[in-house]
């Protein structure tokens, strides 16, 4: 194929004939691998190049001069015709053709992070992030680099039923470990926002025992946010790591986060003055750290246990009596808080206006309606699908050359002759 390397038009032309079949796309994929030095040294001249192609057709080629268009610096004043641009092309690309060159999609993506940083609109981000999320994924098992752009668009535009809706895939496939370090991270601080401290558990406490070699500083943010959300949502906080901690977790957490293990310490006496105290400590540092909203949670968190308890000895209380024992300053104050948790099934409660007296009530749930044979049975349904996936990782692995090869080398570290069998019998 005898390509003038050096006309622009002969580029556009091959983009325009060769967008078609898989073959043809393979040999402009080709092509353009080969111009690329040429589409950098001409980068400021190409804009006028994508008006003769379509986006939808010429997906592959479009991709490849757009992102050298926007490999240059630009002003703000010309971020907000880019950014337009941009979008105008993730929306209308097809995903074949750009999941072949992945890398150059990526960068593009990312240049569309810089430039809407740039504009301080992060809402501008969140739709188009999530489509290029969707038409680069192979399945919605797989964590792209671009899920954690998402998340902090989702984090900064307050978008956070929008981030929730990704953050209900199961991952299983993982290119990079810091995209998944902030995956997890931004995906908790998103559910945190909505009150879903149950999943922002689950993601915090993925970051915190995740494998790594180094400590580093998402990991340790996490871990910080983990301790007060497990205040919040458990109402109490173990510092021992599960045994799959890594080592470095282990040794290095706890000495980043002693402020708040010192709550979660006057937290666990139930002693409301106390952990006021704790908190009006340390308060400039969880500030500093933009953990004081939280904080304040966590001291919320606590007239509830407190609440909770008295529902295990009483069956009927004064709001008055409510108020001098978990401490809170008015009988009106002790009413808003149990109303509050009447609300959010917390507790079960009748509230008598009259004499303002609190009768508190059994679990009405009776684990025979149907919404709740629904959730039971997509539950069962998720872990035999998750039982399945976990024998199938097992078979590859116990098949993929480099484990076996690592595994050989651990094994000739021992001779299990100089080991004594099992006895079959003791002699007593």
């Amino acid at each position: 194929m005898n390509l003038n390397m050096n006309s622009m038009e002969s580029m556009v032309a091959q983009i325009q004939g060769l967008s078609s079949t898989p073959q043809d796309l393979s040999h402009l994929h080709s092509y353009l691998k080969q111009s690329e030095d040429l589409l950098r040294s001409e980068s400021t001249r190409l804009a006028p190049l994508l008006a003769e192609l379509d986006p939808a057709k010429h997906s592959l080629g479009y991709l490849y001069i757009l992102e050298a268009c926007t490999s240059v610096p630009v002003l703000k004043e010309q971020a907000n015709e880019l950014v337009l641009s941009v979008v105008r092309f993730i929306n209308a690309c097809a995903a074949d053709q750009i999941r072949l060159v992945p890398d150059k999609f990526i960068s593009l993506c990312k240049r569309l992070k810089e430039h809407v940083m740039l504009l301080d609109a992060p809402i501008r981000g969140v739709a188009p992030m999530l489509t290029a999320i969707k038409k680069l994924q192979s399945s919605p098992e797989h964590l792209t680099t671009l899920h954690p752009d998402f998340l902090l668009f989702c984090l900064l535009a307050k978008c956070y039923k929008t981030g929730l809706s990704i953050l209900e895939d199961d991952i299983y496939e993982v290119n990079q470990p810091r995209d998944f370090f902030l995956y997890c991270y931004y995906g908790g601080m998103i559910c945190i926002g909505q009150k879903s401290f149950g999943k922002a558990l689950e993601l915090l406490h993925n970051v915190v025992t995740a494998p790594m070699s180094n400590i580093n500083a998402i990991a340790v943010e996490a871990y910080k946010k983990y301790i007060l959300v497990s205040l919040i949502h458990l109402g109490q906080f173990t510092t021992s790591f599960p045994k799959y901690t890594s080592s470095v977790a282990q040794r290095n957490l706890k000495n980043f986060s002693q402020p708040y293990l010192e709550l979660a310490n006057s937290y666990s006496t139930g002693k409301i003055l106390e952990l006021q105290a704790c908190v009006q400590e340390n308060r400039g540092k969880f500030e500093a750290e933009n953990n004081l909203g939280l904080v304040k949670q966590v001291v919320s968190s606590l007239y509830k246990r407190n609440i909770q308890r008295l529902t295990q000895t009483y069956l009927t209380l004064s709001l008055q009596d409510i108020a001098n024992t978990v401490q809170l300053s008015s009988p009106k104050e002790a009413e808003m808080h149990v109303l509050q948790m009447i609300q959010d099934g917390e507790i079960y409660a009748i509230i008598n206006q009259k004499d303002g007296m609190v009768r508190f009530l059994e679990d009405p749930e009776q684990y025979k309606t149907c919404e709740m044979i629904e959730h039971i049975d997509s539950s069962i349904q998720r872990i035999m699908s998750l039982s399945k996936k976990l024998t199938t990782m097992d078979e590859l692995m116990s098949c993929d050359p480099s484990y076996l090869h690592k595994a050989g080398r651990e094994r000739q570290r021992f001779d299990f002759d100089d080991f004594d069998p099992v006895p079959t019998k003791f002699n007593i």
